[in-house]
């Protein structure tokens, strides 16, 4: 009987773990097909980002975002966040004030 409700626990807790991941997934975005910028493209990604807008902090990346290959959203010291547009090859391709529409080459 106690093997049993240990293997209940287990699965019960099993089930809790997998419900907040989806729910982590859904609120970072996790549920469509873009993800991180992660190793050595995240660091080509955050130098050609940061000279863009002057300096800042990178944020928040994203891959195959729906207008450029790479996104980076940089927040600026006065928490302005500026997102820029970048190519494969880590060129500038726009940048915009978050919410506001691409601005290319600003």
């Amino acid at each position: 009987m106690k093997k049993r409700i240990k293997v209940l626990l287990v699965g019960a807790s099993a089930l809790a773990l997998a419900a907040g991941g989806a729910g982590v997934a859904s609120a970072t975005g996790g549920g469509d097909s873009s993800h991180p910028i992660t190793g050595k493209a995240l660091d080509q990604a955050s130098v050609a980002a940061l000279n863009a807008t002057g300096g800042g902090t990178v944020t928040e990346t994203e891959v195959g975002d729906e207008e450029s290959y790479y996104q980076v959203e940089v927040t600026k010291a006065d928490g302005s966040q500026i997102d820029v547009q970048l190519n494969r090859g880590f060129n500038l391709v726009g940048q915009s004030a978050d919410g506001e529409s691409q601005d290319s080459g600003r």
